[in-house]
């Protein structure tokens, strides 16, 4: 009876020392090491593509678009009718840059244009510097990217790309 009496006694004193450890760690757990992090749908990228098509329209172009979400993962690839098969690659790729980066390509090739130490950005074999990608952005939070490929010069695909966004429900091309 007395080893069962210590026995519970050590249990109980065991279970209650754990629990005050789990408390403790759970804070730095949930702040340190656990990150919240808003996700794009899939309904937004069709509403994205929607909004870039009709821009296209207006301009009178087919393109190809990607939508990427925040890791770097295709949630929509769309090739445009009439548009040479290169462009998809080409549109995954700039929405690809624009992530990584954290600007839009147009503004990207622009600036290593004029620095010499960043022109070699082109020979990383994800990055794609021509212009149609922008990074998408929701409460300050980078959500994801669009890539625009096929709209006839780099103006109209970084247009396409930047009328890509849903102000109504806070995820905007430009941060």
């Amino acid at each position: 009876m007395k080893y069962l009496t210590f026995l519970f006694v050590f249990i109980t004193t065991l279970g209650f020392s754990q629990k005050k450890v789990q408390e403790q760690l759970k804070p730095i757990q949930k702040n340190k090491y656990i990150k919240t992090v808003d996700l794009l749908t899939q309904d937004a990228a069709f509403e994205l593509m929607k909004r870039a098509n009709q821009e296209a329209q207006r301009l009178s172009k087919n393109v190809s678009i990607a939508v990427l979400d925040h890791s770097g993962t295709i949630v929509l690839l769309t090739k445009g009718d009439g548009v040479g098969p290169h462009n998809t690659e080409a549109a995954r790729r700039k929405a690809y840059t624009a992530l990584s980066t954290k600007t839009s390509t147009l503004l990207l090739v622009r600036n290593a244009e004029r620095n010499n130490d960043t022109k070699n950005l082109n020979t990383l074999p994800e990055l794609l510097l021509l212009s149609g990608g922008v990074p998408l952005w929701h409460n300050g939070m980078l959500i994801g990217s669009i890539g625009v490929a096929g709209g006839g010069s780099p103006e109209n695909d970084d247009a396409i790309a930047k009328s890509a966004s849903i102000p109504e429900f806070g995820i905007l091309s430009s941060n």
